[in-house]
């Protein structure tokens, strides 16, 4: 029905305004515009066919134009898509990397809190022995203590009767040595007299042999 030359130009604006590697345009918007069509009686009128054929053109040219665009836009997408995404993985390894480091933190601190404890447990222990020892000693002192006071007490209540015995023995020497003098005084003075008696002589020849 009709003629499509094959130009240069078309091919070159095929190739412009190709479509993805998997379906290739057959027809670019130049070949629209320069499309003649053979006359033939009854046919459509030409300058209607080649106004429609110039408004298809740019109407192709326009959406081949917009889907250059939206592929451009695509790449730029995609690129934007994949830096994010790089992104995204960077931060994901710098939240995991901090999440180990705060475990391996966490862990150490509770191997360090618990080695603290058992130390600090050790130390109160030997202190509790230590205390309880002294402890036990003091109680050894205080019963040691207790049994000399009550030894102190029994000797000096001992002491105490016998020095109380003693004292009463004595009373009841004096009591009879009174009523002796009472009965013989002047024997008394003369056991007094042949005492100082005696003691003089004593005294004289005591005096001699210091001479």
């Amino acid at each position: 029905m009709f003629d499509r030359p094959n130009t240069p130009s078309s091919t070159s604006a095929a190739s412009a305004g190709s479509a993805p590697a998997e379906r290739l345009m057959r027809i670019a918007p130049l070949d629209l515009r320069q499309q003649r069509f053979r006359t033939r009686m009854r046919g459509f009128d030409q300058t209607e066919v080649v106004a429609f054929l110039t408004e298809a053109a740019d109407d192709y040219e326009h959406a081949l134009r917009e889907i250059d665009r939206l592929r451009q836009d695509l790449t730029r997408q995609e690129a934007l898509l994949a830096e994010h995404r790089d992104r995204e993985a960077n931060l994901r390894n710098t939240l995991l990397t901090a999440q180990r480091l705060a475990d391996e933190i966490k862990e150490a601190a509770q191997s360090e809190s618990k080695l603290i404890i058992r130390e600090a447990q050790g130390r109160a222990d030997l202190l509790l022995q230590k205390a309880q020892g002294r402890l036990d000693e003091i109680e050894r002192d205080i019963n040691e203590m207790r049994l000399r006071r009550r030894d102190v007490e029994g000797s000096l209540e001992s002491s105490i009767q016998a020095l109380y015995r003693a004292l009463e023995f004595i009373r009841d020497q004096d009591r009879s040595d009174d009523k002796v003098l009472l009965h013989r005084p002047r024997q008394a003075d003369q056991q007094q007299q042949t005492s100082s008696t005696w003691q003089g002589e004593s005294q004289r020849a005591a005096d001699g042999q210091n001479k």
